[in-house]
C-alpha cells in the first residue's frame, strides 16, 4: 500500500520526501531532478507505542510503516508523453493513494515552471492531466463493455451506461472520485483503475511566516478540499528539511516551540497518509518486543494474524484481546486477566485500532 508524492516541478515534493524518509532523493532547483520514483519505507508516529514501552521496557519496539513514493514533476501535456509524462503516469497507478502537494509560498531563488505561484491552477493542472488519461482509460474500457450490451443482462447494461456517464463527468472537468456511485457502480468503476478516483491529500507547503499566520492560498484550499471531501495538511518543508537536521529529541523540541508547533507536520502528514489508504493498528506487546501493526480497517483477527505469519492465519484457532485503554489503568496483563479485561476472540472477530493482541494456532 503506497502513497504517492506528485505536483509540479519545484513545489517541494523532493524536499518533502527526504524528511518523510530516510531514503535521500535529489532536491535540487530545476524541473525533473527526480528522473526514477524514489520509494521510502516511512515510520507511522504513535505516541501508543511509547506508552507502552513505558509499562513492558521490551528489548526494541517496532513502529507501524507505509511507503512513500517521490514522483517526478508533471507538466502540461503530461498525459500526451510530454516531459517524460507518460513514465510519471505509470508511476501514480501503481500508487494506492496521492500526496499532492502545492506550493502556497513566493521566493525568488526557487523557479516556478509556471512562471508565478498560483497552487489552485497548478492544482488543475494536474488534474487536466489526469483527467486527460482517465478518459482515454474509460473510453477502451466502454468501448469493450459496449460489446456485451447485446446479452441484454442488466450487469451488462449497468456497466456501459456508467462508463459512459463517467466519460461525460471526466469530459466536464471533474475528477472520478467526485461521480456519485452505489455499491454496483463503485465496483465497475473501481475495476477500471482510474488516476483520479485515488483518495487525495493537499499538502500546503508554505513559508515560515505562514505556518504561524496562516495566508490567503491556504483558506482557498482547504475550500476547495472540502468540497472533493479531500483532506489537507500544512507545512512548511524546508522547516521540515531543518528540524531533520538536529541530532537530538530536545534540540527539536525547542526549535519546535519557537515556531508554536506542538510536533512536526510531517507526522500529521503520515498519520493522515495511513488514514488515506484506510490502515489501522495494531499491537503485540511482550518483553522481546512492542510492535505495531499495519492491516486494513475491517479487518479479521485471523486476517491480522496473517500478517505475522501466513501459518497465524491457516491455523487461527481464537485472538486474546486487550484494549489499549485497559493496559494504561491497569499496567499489566496479570492485572487485565484479574479485572476480566482479557476478551478471547474468534474468526469473526474485526480488529479495532489499538488493540492488543496474542494470536493461538495450530498448524
Amino acid at each position: 500500500m503506497k502513497c504517492g508524492i506528485v505536483g509540479l516541478p519545484n513545489v517541494g515534493k523532493s524536499t518533502l520526501f527526504n524528511c518523510l524518509s530516510n531514503a535521500k532523493a535529489q532536491s535540487a532547483n530545476y524541473p525533473f531532478c527526480t528522473i526514477e520514483p524514489n520509494l521510502g519505507t516511512v515510520s507511522v508516529p504513535d505516541q501508543r507505542l511509547f506508552e507502552l514501552e513505558k509499562i513492558i521496557n521490551p528489548e526494541k519496539v517496532i513502529p507501524a510503516v507505509v511507503e512513500i513514493v517521490d514522483i517526478a514533476g508533471l507538466v502540461k501535456g503530461a498525459s500526451k508523453g510530454e516531459g517524460l509524462g507518460n513514465q510519471f503516469l505509470a508511476n501514480i497507478r501503481e500508487c494506492e493513494a496521492i500526496i499532492h502537494v502545492l506550493r502556497c509560498f513566493d521566493n525568488g531563488n526557487i523557479v516556478h515552471v509556471e512562471g508565478s505561484v498560483d497552487p489552485m491552477r497548478d492544482k488543475e493542472i494536474i488534474d487536466i492531466e489526469l483527467q486527460l488519461k482517465d478518459m482515454e482509460t474509460v473510453a477502451k474500457a466502454a468501448e469493450k463493455a459496449k460489446k456485451f450490451i447485446k446479452s441484454g443482462k442488466k450487469e451488462d447494461i449497468l456497466a456501459y451506461e456508467t462508463l459512459q456517464n463517467l466519460q461525460q463527468h471526466l469530459e466536464d472537468g471533474r475528477n472520478a472520485r467526485e461521480f456519485a456511485t452505489n455499491d454496483a457502480t463503485a465496483e465497475i468503476i473501481g475495476e477500471v483503475q482510474l488516476l483520479t478516483n485515488k483518495p487525495v491529500l493537499y499538502v500546503c507547503n508554505v513559508d515560515e511566516n505562514s505556518i504561524k499566520n496562516g495566508n490567503d492560498w491556504i483558506a482557498k484550499i482547504e475550500e476547495m478540499a472540502k468540497s472533493e471531501n479531500a483532506e489537507t495538511v500544512v507545512l512548511a518543508a524546508q522547516i521540515e528539511a531543518d528540524i531533520n537536521e538536529l541530532e537530538t529529541f530536545e534540540e527539536r523540541e525547542i526549535f519546535l516551540d519557537e515556531l508554536g508547533l506542538t510536533e512536526p507536520g510531517v507526522n500529521r502528514l503520515i498519520r493522515k497518509a495511513y488514514d488515506l489508504l484506510k490502515l489501522q493498528t495494531y499491537f503485540t506487546a511482550g518483553v522481546k518486543e512492542v510492535r505495531a501493526w499495519t492491516i486494513g480497517q475491517g479487518w479479521t483477527a485471523p486476517q491480522a494474524a496473517g500478517v505475522i505469519h501466513t501459518d497465524f492465519e491457516k491455523g487461527f484457532i481464537r485472538a486474546e484481546v486487550i484494549k489499549y485503554d485497559d493496559y494504561m489503568t491497569y499496567g499489566s496483563e496479570a492485572k487485565i486477566k484479574e479485572a476480566g479485561k482479557l476478551g478471547v476472540e474468534g474468526k469473526e472477530y474485526i480488529v479495532k485500532d489499538g488493540d492488543i493482541m496474542h494470536f493461538r494456532f495450530n498448524v
